[in-house]
């Protein structure tokens, strides 16, 4: 059995070999001439105290690890493989249990923005598994190392330091306490900066927006993130036109093409009836094993993409809200494409479209 002083004696070895481990991976931000730069703009447009931010910024690490994760996102990954990161069983379950959990909240929020339940959900399923994974990361540390060392979005996360400081000053938050991902986002639905400011709600009243611990604040924050960026009630979101190994489409700008010249071209996919009253949709094409399926993407998916640029996102996002609302059995998309079509799984878990059961 090992003695107390043993114990301490590992501990402390232990302790070392962890502060050697961050501090090869990492450097104190002070060090830096552009945070000294950055500690004079925050005093002068905002009224920081100069001597509170640089010891502020002695706390501060730049982590190089961040850089690296940043440089690989998974968005870079195939669809079919990207796809089965989100689709899966258990987080279709689990996304329907936070639903039941939050039903009364889901429902108000839902009428107040026009967004369906199950996109909110599934939403928050991507982003954290419905507030189970929300980062280990100190948003400072994060923020701060892809503002002053990662030169292609230097400008982007410089932004968004300043709004984290921001929200921490009205929020009475201590900036070194907030966690989050690598990349500085927050909470549950897991906000930048820039949008917990804008666009971040108080459901409860409680005078506090509580995106980190509370559901109903997290819930109604992305609901109302949708609806500002122009979610229309009631209208697709995405239809399949086109299966792997079809005439494939080529240049097509997001959200730019009318789709009278599609139903023109011979060449192309049918496209159905109620789908050529939209006016303008993207078709993107997404990878399977055996080729590229292709979707035409409405402008409730673009809504989707203001969330996360990825097409490959929006898709997840779309799909996971699909699969949670079949299996709620209270899906509110109003589509005939929508209601008439579910997931089922294949023996390998493969999960794709079928015409949905709607004797259930």
């Amino acid at each position: 059995m090992m003695t107390p002083k043993a114990f301490f004696k590992t501990l402390r070895l232990l302790s070392y070999c962890y502060c050697f481990t961050i501090l090869s991976c990492a450097s104190i931000a002070k060090d830096q001439k552009p945070v000294a730069e950055f500690i004079q703009e925050m005093r002068d447009k905002h009224r920081f105290n100069e001597n509170d931010l640089t010891g502020l910024f002695n706390q501060v690490y730049i982590d190089d690890s961040i850089i690296k994760k940043i440089s690989k996102p998974s968005e870079s990954l195939p669809w079919y493989k990207y796809r089965k990161i989100f689709l899966t069983e258990s987080r279709i379950s689990a996304g329907v249990k936070f639903w039941r959990d939050h039903k009364e909240t889901l429902a108000e929020v839902s009428g107040l923005t026009g967004v369906p339940s199950e996109v909110i959900v599934a939403i928050i399923g991507v982003e954290t598994y419905y507030g189970k994974h929300t980062g280990s990361y100190r948003v400072i540390d994060a923020l701060s190392t892809l503002a002053f060392n990662y030169p292609p979005r230097s400008r982007f996360f410089l932004s968004e330091l300043e709004n984290f400081l921001l929200l921490c000053r009205e929020q009475a938050m201590e900036p070194t306490q907030p966690t989050g991902s690598y990349a500085g986002a927050m909470g549950i639905p897991q906000f930048m900066p820039s949008s917990y400011l804008e666009y971040a709600i108080d459901f409860n009243k409680d005078n506090v927006r509580d995106i980190w611990h509370n559901p109903g604040d997290a819930i109604a924050s992305v609901g109302n993130y949708l609806a500002k960026h122009g979610w229309k009630k009631d209208e697709t979101v995405a239809v399949k036109i086109g299966e792997p190994g079809q005439q494939k489409l080529n240049s097509f700008s997001f959200l730019k093409e009318d789709l009278s010249l599609i139903k023109s071209n011979a060449e192309n996919p049918n496209i159905s009836t109620p789908l050529l009253s939209t006016k303008k949709a993207k078709i993107i094409a997404f990878k399977q094993e055996n080729g590229e399926e292709l979707w035409a993407a409405l402008n409730n998916f673009h809504v989707i993409t203001r969330y996360n640029k990825s097409p490959l996102y929006a898709m997840a996002v779309y799909q996971l809200s699909l699969a949670i609302s079949n299996f709620n059995s209270q899906s509110s998309f109003s589509s005939s494409y929508e209601k008439d079509h579910s997931y089922f799984v294949h023996p390998g878990g493969e999960r794709v479209f079928k015409p949905a059961n709607k004797n259930r």
